[in-house]
């Protein structure tokens, strides 16, 4: 049942291997692995429950592909590391020894498998005093990138790179570098951001009026800012490159569970998962394309088995919360105390297909609501049923379900996650979001090109004697068949991709499985890349007035993937350029740099770095910049390092490379003596301060260099391989 990609994927990732790196278990025993180890904790609950049944269950859940736990699960399960959450928030308080506390903590999880999320709110804004010291604060955007750095460095138990997930609330007086933060996408890279934004700013911003910005160490006022225009830099900035998204801080905290232990400060990675600090979630999905039938000769939703596979998938993920090797006491403590799980769903968009119903409709939205009440309402009984079997979670009596009459074993039973690899092991697509696309060409070794088509689309395709390469090639290229008449309509229809679905529609669908999901929904709501700011604002207010927990955007085209690129405005003028270059250098082996020029002329600039100073002398002629030279002071420093970047870049200038694209690779390496110095040093290293200098001189010739990232104008359609798999990369749920 398992595709080559799911089979590939597992083998990569999941499977245990040798010291060579061969794997030494098949996917079927990695899912006998999994069921075997989870249904121990069985034994905790009854000395005399029947073990082996239930590892029978769950291993016939995963192997049938309508179940799958979050990765780490699987990874993890019955091995020495042990570590089984997906998601964890840690609280970062303002202080050097918790601030870097937290670091190390984060490091421990990501070893683990698990990505983290951090609420900055609670230190205090840039310039601020530090009376311990007697010197100011560096503020909580400079903290992140040490966060960034420190989970650069950790690989995630060899299998994932870690994640983290950075909030700042809307009234910290940081806020504006906050939201600006990532204008350089080469930067913060291991994070997602998102606002978190309050009911009283939302007023304010309606009400077009100022809001106060709140210093977290005094609680006092220490400014206003006019909201429309906070919130209008919000919307610029993800237009321009998807982030920051948004979270309504004020309305997940009116659904905690369990208001009496805090406030939800933060969520994970993906923008799901809402967590107090400490707190760690343990996720799974349902596959809902496994659970389709057919009847009459038309496919249904078999509901029995949908109701049976709920609960077997709640007794699963309670069981994970027991047998889970915790990466820090306080994050057991706090786990065992809310025992929150989050089971959702994928191959949403699949079943649509099957369904005949177009995802952009309201037949689409009524399914959703249906089947997302159907999972809640089951996944409450089942854990009602295991309170009453294990008890209740230890905080009940605290919680909202006492007053109510509730009888719960979790203090939160669903999540939309977005899926990720485990929708690739079962063949589905991903989470509740559309198909991206119905054909693609897969790139393999040897510069192959393998055409894949949604298995369904395919089928109907070959019943209606349709299907052609040729026909798959076209679809591949254009990305979507609305406008396809070769295609009959009832087919265009149906089958839309995320390319036919307006961002209106996107954030309905999201709003149809929140209203039915205990925590929050993961969810890319997908802009064409000529859509306006206007069309982002629209969809963040509509998110508001929906009651959505959170919503994050992504503008086709807007962020950049490639190290280097030859076009600057859009691809049909990129591949006119390439095309043009590879004239100039047919037949010839390798770009040549040209001859040093007699005369030059050039600036050179001090620039104070960590060790002294570094003198940077940039020459360029008719032609322009064509080497740069560097020389340290007297106190010392990396000399030849500098040197050999300065030949290097002087080759590459005069061998044709963009200065942008050399600069865009300078700016923001980092060196450990420049940042201990901090004060005056306005530079993160030495070819950061080379960087800056070549970014000036090409500035007063009057070219055109963007400040870190390019320019919203010019930036270029997404080109970006999965490593794994060969598809396009795909911006889903951040």
């Amino acid at each position: 049942m398992l595709s080559k990609n799911a089979v590939t994927v597992l083998e990569r990732r999941y499977l245990k291997k040798d010291a060579d790196g061969k794997p030494t278990e098949k996917p079927d025993d990695l899912f006998k692995r999994v069921a075997q180890a989870i249904a121990q904790a069985d034994k905790e609950y009854d000395l005399d429950a029947d073990v082996k049944q239930t590892q029978d269950i769950f291993y016939e859940m995963m192997s049938s592909l309508k179940f799958m736990p979050n990765s780490p699960t699987l990874m993890n399960a019955g091995r020495p590391l042990g570590q089984l959450s997906a998601c964890f928030v840690l609280p970062i308080a303002d202080s050097m020894e918790d601030i870097f506390d937290a670091v190390k903590n984060a490091a421990l999880i990501h070893k683990s498998g698990g990505g983290t999320g951090f609420s900055f709110s609670r230190l205090r804004g840039a310039g601020s005093s530090v009376n311990s010291t007697g010197g100011v604060a560096s503020g909580p955007v400079s903290f992140m990138k040490v966060f960034n750095s420190a989970t650069e460095a950790v690989k995630q138990g060899g299998t994932r790179r870690g994640a983290n997930m950075g909030i700042l609330r809307v009234d910290h007086p940081d806020i504006i570098d906050f939201i600006q933060c990532k204008k350089n996408t080469t930067e913060i890279t291991n994070f997602n951001i998102s606002v978190g934004i309050t009911e009283e700013f939302m007023k304010a911003v309606n009400e077009k009026r100022e809001y106060s910005l709140i210093d977290p160490h005094s609680k006092k006022e220490v400014k206003k800012l006019y909201a429309p225009e906070v919130f209008d830099l919000i919307v610029t900035m993800a237009w321009t490159n998807g982030e920051p998204g948004i979270v309504f801080l004020d309305r997940i905290n009116r659904d905690n569970p369990v208001p009496k232990l805090g406030e939800v400060e933060s969520t994970n990675p993906c923008g799901e998962q809402p967590l107090l600090p400490y707190e760690s979630c343990n996720l799974g999905s349902i596959n809902l394309d496994a659970l389709m039938v057919k009847k009459g000769g038309e496919y249904e939703l078999d509901y029995d088995e949908f109701r049976k596979t709920i609960k077997n998938a709640v007794h699963f993920l309670d069981n994970v919360i027991a047998v889970n090797n915790y990466p820090l006491k306080e994050i057991r403590d706090m786990t065992l105390s809310t025992r929150k799980i989050g089971l959702g769903l994928m191959g949403f968009a699949d079943i649509l297909y099957k369904l005949k119903i177009p995802y952009n409709s309201s037949e689409a939205i009524e399914v959703a609501e249906k089947v997302m009440k159907f999972l809640r309402d089951t996944a409450r009984e089942e854990s009602c049923e295991l309170a009453k079997q294990r008890g209740t979670f230890p905080t009940y009596d605290e919680s909202i379900f006492k007053s109510q009459g509730l009888v719960q074993r979790n203090a939160t039973v669903t999540t939309i996650a977005p899926t990720g690899t485990i929708s690739i092991i079962c063949g589905a697509s991903s989470g509740i979001e559309p198909i991206f696309g119905l054909s693609y060409i897969r790139n393999v070794m040897d510069n192959d090109e393998l055409l894949e088509t949604h298995p369904y689309f395919e089928q109907v395709m070959k019943e209606r004697g349709l299907y052609s390469k040729e026909l798959m090639s076209k679809i591949a290229k254009e990305g979507t068949i609305a406008h396809m008449e070769e295609i009959p309509q009832d087919i265009r229809d149906v089958f839309v991709t995320a390319h036919d679905i307006t961002p209106d529609s996107h954030v309905r669908m999201q709003a149809a499985f929140q209203k039915y999901t205990d925590n929050a929904v993961s969810k890319t709501v997908n802009f064409p890349r000529e859509a306006t700011k206007e069309d982002v604002r629209k969809v963040y207010e509509l998110a508001y007035d929906l009651g959505l927990k959170g919503v994050t955007i992504y503008r086709d085209g807007s962020r950049d993937a490639q190290v280097l690129n030859i076009g600057k405005v859009n691809k049909a003028e990129g591949d006119a350029k390439a095309q043009a270059v590879s004239k100039e250098t047919a037949g010839v082996v390798g770009v040549s740099p040209r001859q040093r020029p007699e005369v030059t002329q050039g600036i050179t600039q001090k620039v104070k770095i960590g060790c002294g100073n570094l003198y940077i002398t940039v020459n360029y002629d008719e032609n322009g910049i064509c080497e740069v030279f560097t020389n340290l002071g007297r106190a010392g420093g990396c000399p030849s390092q500098s040197e050999a970047t300065s030949r290097l870049i002087s080759t590459a200038l005069r061998s044709g490379m963009d200065v942008e694209s050399v600069v865009e690779q300078l700016r923001g390496i980092r060196c450990h003596s420049t940042l201990r110095k901090g004060g005056d040093v306005k530079v993160l290293s030495c070819p950061d301060a080379i960087g800056r200098v070549l970014q000036t001189v090409a500035q007063m010739q009057g070219e055109k260099v963007a400040p870190l990232v390019m320019q919203d104008e010019e930036a270029q359609h997404d080109d970006t391989k999965c490593p794994e798999c060969g598809k396009q990369l795909e911006f889903e749920g951040g």
